[in-house]
Parts: C-alpha cells; structure tokens; sequence
C-alpha cells in the first residue's frame, strides 16, 4: 500500500495514512482497546502516530509504541503558551518523558501563540541538534503564518503543517495546499472524516455503495489521492483501523470526484482557515 506515502524533506517516508488520538485515553475502560487499536494500525504499516501535550495522552501512545518504536514516525505537539525560547524544550522534555521515548520524528507548534516565532524554531533547531527531535513543524498555520515562518532564521526548515481539512472544510484548497505543493511542504489532515459527521452524508453513501465501502472509507480515499498529505483519522478499536486502512485500496474515478465536488464544493475564494 505504499504507493500511498509522503516523503518529508529529510527524504523520510511514510504510509500517506496515519493515526490521530484526539479524545483518546479519556475512559480507562476503553485504554486498552485504544492501545490495541493504534499497534494494529502500526502493525499494518500506518507508522504515522499523532498526539499532542494539550491531548493529555501521551502516557497512553507510549504504551501503545512500546516494542514498535523502530516503526513509528511519532509527531506530538508544544502549545503556544509553552512555545518560548526556554518553555519549548522543557514542553519537548515533557512528552519524551511521558512518551517514554528519547525523540519524536515531528515536533509541532500547535496553533499560533504570544511567543516570537523566531525564539520558537531557535528552540526547534536546537532540540533537533540534540536529537530530540527529527523534524519540527506547526499546525493550524494559513499562508500569512507559513510566510512569516519562512522569513525568519531557520524558518524554511519546517518540515509539515498541520490542518483541519476534509470534503466539509475545503477552503485550504484555494491557497494554502498550492502553497505548501510548491515547496514541497507535507500537510497532514486532521479530522479527515469530519469527526464523523461524513459517515451519514447521501452522495458518500452512494459512491462507497458502488465501492463496496463505507463513507468514511471514501472520505478518506478522497483525501488520499492528493500528493504530499497524509491523512489521520482516529480508531478507537482494531475494526474501525482495519476499515480506515482499507480505504488505501479504493481508487475514485473522475465521475465519484465530480459528484463530491457537486456536494462539496471547492472554494472559489480566498477561505479563513477552520480549525476545531
């Protein structure tokens, strides 16, 4: 299933599909499933796990990746608050810690915050001196952010931008995703299904009913057929994996496309960036 993959500018690359954890690891009951669900994902090659410090998680995806750190390409998050010249590495201290790891293959600025950016990508470049981390990026960043970030010291060395993007929430399209293509800059989309919502949508059902899928299933594969994004749905439990990782085989055609643009349709203008 690589022919779905991202290449990082350090020429890393990883499955196009990857596993989001936001709301895991908030019922002690379903932790153990959770844990199960994100190793079955990295067992079938969906090395790309995400979390963050403000997710309250981390404890929860070290447990997860314990034995299959080799295999994981782990991404956690500093939030702006914490984004200082000093605060980022005590934050990026903070996750390795609970991660129970001595890196993380991405480390992301959360959204913007009241931190100078140029202290925060110092900090960036710094712990990636120490081998803290492999790579840093940010989230939650729109072509004025990306700009400001591109035009300060080591800024060009971001290595991903995080955003909300699915068929409900285009607006990136218009000028953020040609943005970051032109640069070779991988996004990662979070909430690719729309938390859900998706699931219940007439045309998708329609189309995945042709696929022998399930909605989300061609949510995703939408998503996935865009060069240069990987997409992170979450799973709570092995079957719903199992489903997203299905999604990698399904091939939309010109007509399925169409129909979801008429359903969705791309922006026609300059959109504000969504986020949750």
């Amino acid at each position: 299933m690589m022919e779905h993959s991202v290449i990082f500018p350090d020429h890393r690359k990883v499955c196009a599909l990857g596993q989001g954890t936001w709301k895991m690891g908030k019922s002690a009951l379903r932790e153990a499933e959770e844990v199960e669900a994100l190793r079955a994902g990295i067992e079938l090659g969906m090395s790309v796990v995400d979390t963050a410090e403000m997710y309250g998680n981390e404890e929860l995806v070290g447990t997860a990746i314990r034995g299959l750190r080799d295999r994981v390409f782990l991404v956690t998050k500093v939030l702006p608050g914490n984004a200082s010249r000093t605060g980022t590495k005590a934050a990026c201290e903070r996750s390795l810690n609970k991660l129970r790891t001595d890196y993380v293959d991405l480390f992301l600025l959360h959204w913007g915050g009241p931190h100078p950016i140029e202290d925060t990508v110092a900090s960036m470049i710094e712990l990636q001196q120490e081998g803290k981390i492999k790579a840093w990026g940010v989230s939650n960043m729109d072509v004025p952010e990306m700009e400001r970030f591109y035009a300060v010291p080591g800024g060009v060395s971001c290595a991903a931008n995080q955003i909300l993007y699915n068929l409900a929430h285009r607006g990136v399209e218009y000028d953020l995703l040609p943005w970051c293509r032109e640069r070779h800059l991988p996004v990662m989309a979070y909430s690719p299904a729309d938390e859900g919502r998706l699931s219940r949508n007439p045309v998708l059902m329609e189309i995945a009913q042709k696929h022998e899928a399930t909605p989300v299933q061609i949510a995703l594969a939408w998503i996935l057929r865009r060069p240069g994004m990987i997409a992170i749905p979450k799973a709570g439990s092995v079957t719903h994996v199992q489903e997203n990782y299905r999604s990698l085989s399904i091939k939309l055609t010109a007509e399925d496309v169409d129909l979801l643009d008429e359903a969705f349709p791309p922006p026609g203008r300059k959109v504000h960036l969504d986020s949750w």
